[in-house]
């Protein structure tokens, strides 16, 4: 009986249930959007494609791992913990031999990768012209960037397989072949000049040969650059080690079968030496088979999986958050219009189990249907999300998208458990009413609950809870969960106590509402009277303002505290930058032995893991280091980390966050695991308090940069000899001219080295949260809409008491004003209150950054929609004839 009763009461108040109905349908696409982002994080596929031709992959373990035990009344719990390394870990040479060893192995063939890009020359509009004939008369020249681009050697091409289609293999040391897509790009012959920047200078080569997949077909994500196998083996600069080996079985070997026999040879060698910790340890060598083979090749697709798991549950999670913020909000308001009707029923005897069953069955009937409308609408969603995350980097075209049901059906779960859950809550007062008072309390507004008062008090508490711990966290993955959490429940405890904010407001705004004539007389009337509608419009509306400023302004008020200590520390006179890869060594070598010059600093950007904790690193040149860096040192002397690598002993610098945490001090020990996976164990020699500008641990850069895919440097700092003569700019562009891309800037210019780094994923955090700030917007409007669209009656009888349609636009016009007016005081105190918590927290004073044109943008967008929301369905609300509308039935 009850779901009749539902469906007759969703069928004759279409217009009262469309606003959940459309608040729950964006929810079902945001979160089954979202859920393909996790779902493709979890197990999207990651095809081969160098490695395509060898069935089997042995790669060094890219993992560093932790054991720990753990003894509770009387059992003994062993824990196994991996956390991937930042770099790619190689294998030794030895372990060649192992393999080729093992029966069943027909071919192993070992394989080097580096980094490897061709620079071609640039014509007038940008594009790559026909390279030059000989290397001495190439003009400016510019990175090939059209994918990502590596060296191997010849003897590794088997493992696609590439076949030359022109010329022949590289023997000598200038020889170069390269593979179709680039011949194509940079319209290369053979015997043609190519210079290419690799981890060293950059060399001028002779194309030998161009070669393409046997299949006929190209490689989609990378360029592929062949030496002979002796400059494969310099430019790696890797003695005694390799980088994957690629095993074909004998005939009648099946793949799985020679893996088993691989794993048991392998089990006893270890990929590195063993680590100065007991508890964490290298694995052993690892086996790759089928699809497995994909990360070995593509690590950024490997470790983007775990960017995409964070994200689409942080998002995801984030979003049904607020969803079902929004929807309590938006049946509140649907029960609010309704609730003459259900008092109604409840003075005819109803139940309050009755109410319960009705308005829960009502809200699953709209949730269902708008749950998997929906979830079918988050699937191009989802396709265009992350189309734009590869567009913008955040995510490698290497990682496919995954599609199932599995979104779906949670989105669909999410959506019926929302809006369950919003009836219940919203129901809650109705239900339980004695049928004596329902009609009489259906005629007033009623004051809030004692229980919505305290339950909103209880809220607030623990949002002032939660910006406090906000205040302490330190790091920027602990601190950005809290910060939008901080957002949504101090949002939550103004959307209980909103009633008793809008009476207040009211109470202050009386008088300046009074002077905008009758209309602004009556929005003080309805200001008043009909508290709990207004603050049904003013909550989303502060959400949106509070969550929006909050995203906009928490990655400035990092990058800008992180430029600042940069630009504070840097002492150099000039900055060397590279347009490609980085600053060749050979380039810095030139620049410290120019007349004039004091010091030249290299700077390598990497992480290490101490223990499993990952920490940001830099690698700098200890000569000459206090003339171009000042760290702001707390502990310690930056003298004696240059003194230290200067010899055969090895220390490290660490901020004063990393030494917190780790409890370091000058003259402890550290011991660490490099970025590919190889141990250290070194001195600290200071302690520094500009950790965010420099990252958390400094250490060598020779130590540093022997352990990176790309070894150059991302900077070059210059200090001048003030005593000796002096060295004019033209002068050290002199002296690096010969390397293409190299640039000399000045001091400011590198104040953003580390900044940049902290922005480097802003676009995808902004994208993604764009789309929660869209669904809130949505429901600003959808709410707002709802709450004039039932005012027919109340604007028929205020015209049938003389007033006139202008003044009652001009009454809408104020309200909303009004009501935009509270939501931004209240929006923008929550975020100033998360955003200075946020500042304290990770950059040591409270000073948040908050840029004027956007934030006045914000309260733009959010005064045009809450005009546009309230005037439109006015005039609509107001085409009725009075008299008609004021005896049409409620």
């Amino acid at each position: 009986m009850m779901l009749r009763y539902a469906l007759t009461s969703i069928r004759h108040r279409k217009g009262g249930f469309l606003g959940a109905f459309i608040a729950l349908m964006c929810a079902a696409a945001l979160i089954t959007a979202c859920g393909t982002l996790l779902e493709t994080g979890l197990r999207g596929r990651i095809a081969p494609e160098r490695y395509v031709a060898a069935p089997l992959i042995v790669s060094a373990d890219q993992n560093v791992h932790q054991t720990t035990v753990e003894k509770k009344k009387g059992r003994t719990k062993v824990k196994h913990k991996a956390k991937p390394v930042a770099e790619r870990a190689w294998l030794p040479e030895s372990t060649l031999r192992t393999v080729r060893a093992v029966p069943g192995v027909k071919s192993a063939t070992p394989e080097l990768t580096f980094p490897a890009r061709a620079l071609v020359p640039t014509g007038p509009s940008g594009a790559a012209d026909a390279p030059s004939r000989t290397a001495g008369s190439q003009g400016e020249l510019r990175p090939d960037t059209a994918s990502a681009s590596y060296g191997h050697s010849w003897d590794s091409a088997a493992l696609t397989p590439f076949e030359l289609t022109q010329g022949h293999a590289p023997s000598a040391t200038h020889d170069l072949v390269v593979d179709q897509g680039l011949a194509t790009r940079a319209h290369l012959a053979l015997g043609d000049r190519l210079m290419v920047q690799s981890t060293q200078s950059p060399r001028a080569y002779t194309v030998t040969g161009i070669a393409a997949p046997a299949d006929g077909g190209r490689l989609r994500q990378q360029t592929s650059l062949f030496f002979s196998t002796a400059e494969a083996t310099r430019l790696a600069d890797r003695p005694g080690q390799i980088t994957v080996i690629g095993v074909t079985p004998e005939t009648g070997i099946a793949p799985a079968q020679l893996a088993e026999a691989l794993h048991k040879a392998l089990s006893g060698s270890s990929t590195q030496a063993s680590t100065a910790q007991a508890s964490t340890a290298q694995a052993t060598a690892q086996v790759s088979t089928g699809d497995a083979r994909g990360p070995v090749e593509f690590l950024d697709a490997a470790g983007a999986r775990v960017k995409l798991v964070s994200l689409g549950g942080a998002i995801g999670g984030t979003a049904l958050f607020v969803a079902l913020f929004v929807v309590v909000g938006t049946f509140a308001l649907s029960i609010q219009q309704r609730h003459r009707e259900l008092a109604l029923l409840r003075a005819i005897a109803a139940t309050p189990q009755q109410m319960r069953r009705l308005i829960g069955r009502e809200a699953l009937l709209v949730g269902v249907v708008a749950g998997v409308l929906g979830s079918l609408a988050g699937l191009p969603l989802g396709a265009w999300l992350h189309d734009r995350f590869v567009e913008m980097g955040a995510v490698p075209a290497t990682l496919e998208r995954a599609v199932s049901v599995f979104p779906m059906a949670a989105a669909v779960t999410a959506t019926l458990l929302a809006a369950w859950a919003a009836a219940r809550i919203s129901a809650h007062r109705i239900s339980r009413i004695r049928p004596a008072e329902a009609m009489a309390e259906a005629s007033v507004e009623r004051r809030p609950a004692r229980g919505r008062i305290v339950a909103g008090l209880a809220t607030l508490v623990a949002g002032a809870v939660l910006v406090a711990v906000l205040s302490v966290l330190r790091t920027e993955s602990a601190s950005t969960p809290v910060t939008f959490l901080s957002v949504v429940v101090l949002s939550v405890a103004v959307s209980l106590l909103g009633p008793v904010v809008v009476r207040a407001a009211a109470a202050l705004l009386s008088g300046p509402l009074a002077a905008g004539g009758p209309g602004g007389r009556l929005a003080t009337a309805n200001l008043r009277g009909n508290a709990a509608r207004m603050a049904a419009a003013a909550t989303p509306l502060a959400l949106l303002i509070g969550m929006t400023c909050t995203v906009l302004f928490v990655q400035p008020t990092l990058a800008d505290a992180a430029r600042a200590q940069t630009r504070d520390g840097i002492r150099a006179d000039w900055v060397l930058t590279a347009q490609g890869p980085g600053v060749p060594g050979e380039a810095a070598r030139r620049v410290r032995t120019t007349p004039g010059v004091a010091a030249a600093t290299e700077i390598v950007h990497s992480s290490v893991r101490v223990g499993l904790d990952k920490y940001a690193a830099q690698g700098v040149t200890p000569g000459g280091l206090s003339g171009t860096w000042n760290p702001d040192v707390t502990s310690g002397s930056i003298d004696r980390f240059s003194a230290d690598n200067a010899t055969e002993a090895r220390s490290a610098a660490v901020s004063q966050l990393a030494a917190d945490q780790l409890g370091l001090h000058p003259g402890s020990r550290l011991s660490l695991t490099l970025g590919d996976g190889t141990p250290a164990t070194l001195t600290v020699a200071a302690v520094y308090a500009r950790g965010l500008g420099f990252g958390d641990i400094t250490l060598p850069h020779d130590l540093l940069a022997r352990h990176m895919d790309n070894p150059l440097a991302s900077a070059v700092l210059i200090s001048l000899d003030q005593s000796g003569p002096s060295v004019t700019h033209s002068e050290l562009v002199s002296s690096v001219r010969e390397f293409q891309g190299i640039s000399v800037l000045t001091r400011s210019s590198a104040s953003g080295i580390q900044a940049d780094k902290q922005q480097s994923n802003a676009e995808g955090n902004y994208l993604a949260m764009g789309l929660v700030l869209a669904f809130t917007a949505i429901a600003v409007v959808n709410t707002l809409a709802m709450s004039v669209s039932e005012r027919v009656r109340e604007f028929a009888m205020l015209r049938l008491a003389g007033a006139t349609r202008r003044q009652i636009l001009r009454m809408l016009r104020i309200e909303g004003l009004a009501v935009l007016l509270i939501a931004a005081v209240l929006g923008s105190g929550i975020s100033l209150a998360v955003l200075v918590a946020f500042s304290i927290g990770m950059t040591g004073a409270a000073a948040p950054s908050v840029v004027p044109i956007g934030y006045a943008t914000v309260i733009g967008v959010a005064a045009l929609l809450a005009l546009v929301a309230t005037a439109l369905p006015g005039r609509l609300a107001l085409k009725p004839r009075p008299v008609e509308a004021a005896t049409v039935r409620q």
